[in-house]
């Protein structure tokens, strides 16, 4: 055999085992085919800036530990706008998207401003948060 057919060959065992090989998930593609984790979007979308994960610990904006399934407004020790103050209801998967599109459109009034217009990192973001 030549080097050129072992070559061939060699290449073709490559593509057999990356078939056979699970792949990881990928929920939102950031154009090189690599989707960011919710991790990582919740850091880069600047989230992070304004919020922890970590219970009791305000910033700018509240406290996100556990936020999934809490009581709109109810993180202690936080300054709530008027607006949210007012605002009903739980924060839930659904309600989360639409405040991460457009918080203003959801809650006029609300101090946040951030605005995530891709349903993938959203969706990213909010897995993110039901595990924290």
């Amino acid at each position: 055999m030549t080097i050129r057919t072992l070559s061939v060959i060699g290449g073709a065992m490559l593509a057999i085992a990356a078939i056979a090989l699970p792949q990881p998930a990928v929920h939102a593609s950031n154009g090189a085919g690599v989707s960011p984790s919710g991790e990582a979007l919740f850091r880069k979308r600047t989230c992070a800036a304004c919020h922890s994960l970590q219970p009791g610990q305000n910033r700018v904006g509240p406290s996100l530990a556990g936020i999934v399934g809490k009581p709109v407004a109810s993180v202690a020790g936080y300054r709530y706008s008027a607006a949210l103050k007012d605002a009903a209801g739980k924060w839930d998967s659904q309600k989360l998207d639409a405040w991460l599109a457009n918080p203003k459109a959801v809650v006029p009034g609300t101090k946040m401003v951030t605005r995530v217009t891709s349903a993938q990192e959203r969706a990213a973001i909010i897995a993110y948060l039901e595990k924290n």
